[in-house]
């Protein structure tokens, strides 16, 4: 992409800093039970304050749809943000308008601001001009930290960016020269990893990243509708019978640029999908009609790991297998595991993201070995799309 500003090049002393950050976080009786983007967000957040800006923080939190609903408010989300930042956070009870001016009039240099949820306004979805220039009054500079939303052209995610000087987060900063490094300046050779159960929510992805890539593993439920498209028996496998001639016009692209294509030459079967079913292994050639797919077998495990020997930079989304069900964890897990050791000695360069993924490669124990690891969902599978990312893109010098 562009070069972008970061927050190196923000003299924020003094400064009023809008921080879009993506506290959308999971919680349960009014507590937050994942913070990983509250930890992502207080890297900038604390780097900001620690030069003296005066740090406001914008974000969403649910699909409020333009309305004010209570248990949709940050507020909440307010002792989490201070405990992950080491410094007390005030709140205001909006984005905009009287409260706010107040909030953000009152604050000290290196003090820090919460806002309300902005989706309470319809205008943020619809980047409305008149929401954009009334956030804009707020602040000095706009500082993105929310790349796990930048594939949103909303008010605060691109809006700002073109009414302010624009500057990526921490957070933000990470995320696209890590994908840059993976995608736009990798060392070969490349391999990608998709799994996941259908191919319909990745085709595009498989489409790009055989312009990009070496080998391309395909794995999880969607590869059953490539052994499908190759005449190959997947018994009673989840495929989409409707898009066999896609697949077959994926490995069709994917030789004509000389895209090697790893596809599950095994499978774990079993008739019935629970716990600890009775499982075994089979060639891809003799999956049984009564019996179900349900992760690769131990010779598909060792084609990927003869790739990924060779592999100089290595990208994954999708488990391989249903990971949450063992004993159809094992592929995986050794996998991931093989990646993680590899990134470890120095051999690779690895970058994953989705949340399915994160958590089987939390599961294996490997995503701390990883060299990165992206908590964005959308925004990742676009930008594996190859597609420009609003939020992304107002921020280019």
């Amino acid at each position: 992409m562009s070069a972008f500003r970061t927050i190196d090049q923000l003299d924020a002393k003094g400064k009023r800093a809008l921080v879009r950050a993506d506290l959308n976080v999971p919680m349960k009786d009014g507590k937050v039970t994942d913070t990983a983007r509250i930890d992502q967000a207080a890297t900038t957040i604390r780097d900001l304050s620690g030069k003296g800006a005066k740090v406001v923080v914008l974000s969403h939190f649910g699909r409020p749809d333009g309305k004010r609903v209570e248990s949709m408010s940050l507020k909440a989300i307010v002792p989490a943000l201070s405990k992950a930042i080491g410094k007390p956070v005030a709140f205001a009870d909006d984005c905009i308008g009287a409260d706010a001016e107040k909030a953000v009039a009152g604050l000290k240099d290196g003090e820090v601001l919460l806002l309300e949820n902005t989706r309470f306004h319809a205008g943020e979805e619809k980047n409305d001009p008149a929401l954009v220039a009334a956030l804009a009054k707020l602040g000095d500079a706009y500082v993105n930290d929310a790349f796990s939303a930048a594939h949103r052209a909303h008010a605060t995610t691109e809006g700002l960016a073109h009414k302010l000087p624009a500057y990526a987060g921490r957070g933000m900063q990470a995320e696209l020269e890590a994908l840059t490094r993976v995608l736009e300046k990798p060392e070969h050779p490349v391999v990608a990893i998709i799994g996941g159960a259908k191919v319909s929510t990745k085709l595009a992805v498989l489409e790009h990243l055989i312009t990009k890539v070496d080998a391309l593993v395909i794995g999880g439920a969607m590869a059953n509708t490539f052994l499908k498209a190759q005449g190959l028996p997947i018994g009673k496998s989840l495929h989409e019978p409707a898009l066999l001639d896609k697949a077959r016009d994926v490995l069709s692209k994917a030789k004509a640029r000389d895209c090697k294509v790893v596809l599950p030459v095994d499978g774990v079967v079993a008739k019935e999908f629970k716990a600890m079913a009775e499982a075994k292994t089979v060639p891809a050639a003799k999956t049984p009609d009564d019996g179900m797919i349900l992760d690769v077998g131990s010779d598909t495990i060792a084609a990927i790991a003869a790739q990924l020997e060779a592999a100089k930079t290595v990208l994954w989304n999708g488990p391989l297998g249903a990971f949450e069900t063992p004993p159809f964890d094992n592929g995986t897990n050794a996998v991931a595991r093989h990646v993680a050791m590899l990134t470890k000695v120095g051999a690779m360069v690895s970058v994953a993201g989705g949340g399915d993924t994160l958590a089987a490669l939390a599961q294996a124990g490997a995503e701390d070995d990883f060299t990165y690891c992206s908590t964005a969902g959308g925004a990742f599978l676009e930008w594996l799309e190859g597609k420009d990312l609003p939020g992304v893109k107002a921020l280019a010098q």
